[in-house]
């Protein structure tokens, strides 16, 4: 049997929800919802988020105090702290995640 495999890709903005901005907890609950379905039925999920909800880095250096590096850096962060929201709306679903 092959194993069907799957990358989905969300941008950070998808996490805000009405908001905006920030991380809407009813978007997460979605969102490992959804997952939890495509893992239920065989398919091995991975996924890839951004983190345009907390900070971008372009805009972070539009004015020119915050240097285009650190602006980045600082979005790479963001993401890292969606990867988390995310481990941890998995796993609260019932689902094995790793960051």
């Amino acid at each position: 049997m092959v194993k069907k495999r799957v990358l989905v890709k969300f941008s950070g903005e998808a996490l805000a929800g009405e908001n905006g901005f920030g991380i809407d907890t009813q978007i997460l609950h979605f969102i490992s919802g959804e997952i939890k379905s495509l893992v239920d039925n065989g398919m091995s999920v991975a996924v890839v988020i951004g983190g345009g909800n907390i900070i971008r880095g372009v805009s972070a250096a539009a004015d020119g105090i915050i240097t285009r590096t650190s602006g980045d850096y600082m979005g790479m962060l963001a993401t890292c702290i969606n990867g988390i929201a995310l481990q941890e709306a998995f796993e609260h679903n019932g689902l094995d995640a790793r960051l």
